[in-house]
């Protein structure tokens, strides 16, 4: 995939503005928000059980992200995807945390097995996890898997019919018929909360104007990597405060300049 096809997705989603229905975490729910205005998409955070359904058959894509979870907004999310999945939406799913408690784990399991999801996006702990094999997990933070992250993803891609985003230093992103390898990105990212979640948000904004998931998240993964290496050129060694708030800049105003400059995917089918 080219750096062409990238600047076009991303000019896309400006143009479009899509509604991107969020389920997320009670910790990122205002910088998910404000990192999907920046990047142009339009965010809404929707919980209730009375209204999920509703609101997911009218967005661009919905994202589901079970980091601070409870029964009632399972329930939500389970409803939610349903209704997206009967009107042709695509679903994002973040199983943060998946393996860190059996609740956890089972609640994943089930989001997996009742709706389908187009997007499967986590660290290698969590997707070898939500796939039945063993990854390690400190509360809900990144971990390890024993596997290949490329191997891992296939696996997980095939067993749930979705596309798998494992994300770490390289990016992978695997599908039925496609894999990219994206190496953007800066360690930093690591040290501000919710970076991981508000990414999941953005491959929703780019699934809302791209029909093929892999290709969608393969940009949104490079998009993401390029804004947050401008964001560490600028702020420097001044911290994640510093950082955060330049990231949420440089996601507004990456472009086909830098993309073409910074890019950098490597496409195989």
């Amino acid at each position: 995939m080219d750096h062409q096809t990238v600047s076009q997705l991303l000019a896309r989603v400006r143009q479009q503005s899509p509604l991107v229905h969020n389920i997320t975490n009670n910790v990122v729910t205002n910088f998910t928000a404000n990192g999907l205005l920046a990047l142009g998409a339009s965010p809404v955070m929707a919980y209730a059980q009375e209204e999920v359904a509703e609101m997911a058959r009218m967005a661009g894509a919905l994202v589901l992200n079970i980091g601070t979870l409870d029964a009632e907004k399972v329930t939500a999310m389970i409803i939610a995807g349903k209704a997206a999945n009967d009107a042709g939406v695509p679903v994002i799913f973040d199983p943060v945390g998946a393996g860190a408690t059996a609740y956890r784990t089972e609640a994943a399991s089930r989001i997996m097995s009742e709706v389908q999801v187009d997007v499967l996006r986590g660290n290698a702990a969590e997707v070898a996890n939500v796939a039945g094999k063993h990854g390690n997990i400190k509360g809900v933070d990144a971990g390890e898997s024993m596997e290949s992250p490329i191997e891992l993803a296939k696996e997980a891609a095939a067993k749930w019919k979705t596309t798998a985003v494992i994300t770490g230093e390289t990016d992978v992103i695997a599908s039925s018929d496609s894999l990219f390898l994206v190496r953007n990105g800066h360690p930093m990212l690591t040290k501000v909360t919710g970076t991981g979640c508000l990414f999941s948000a953005v491959i929703g904004a780019f699934c809302a104007v791209e029909q093929q998931a892999g290709k969608a998240a393969a940009s949104a993964a490079a998009v993401y990597g390029v804004a947050a290496e401008a964001a560490m050129t600028i702020s420097g060694e001044e911290g994640p405060g510093s950082f955060q708030v330049e990231f949420l800049n440089q996601l507004a105003k990456v472009g086909a300049e830098s993309i073409s400059a910074f890019a950098n995917i490597e496409t195989f089918n």
